[in-house]
């Protein structure tokens, strides 16, 4: 794990999957460092996006990528 990994916790990460088509959106998610969504913890109207975007990766949105998150 790298420097920058350790110094936030699990509740800094967030999953993000970027829109194909249309520049700057795309879906986030919490995540823990190694992109684990805990999807009990996540809303109805969350969980629903996050497994639909998971389904239509490589069509609508890029594969997700673990980054620290600006919302903490």
């Amino acid at each position: 794990m790298s420097h920058s990994a350790r110094s936030h916790d699990a509740s800094s990460y967030e999953l993000r999957f970027d829109s194909l088509f249309i520049e700057g959106r795309g879906m986030s998610f919490p995540c823990d460092a190694a992109g684990q969504v805990d999807l009990d913890a996540l809303s109805e109207r969350a969980r629903c996006n996050y497994l639909y975007a998971r389904a239509v990766v490589g069509r609508e949105f890029s594969t997700p990528a673990v980054r620290v998150s600006g919302l903490h």
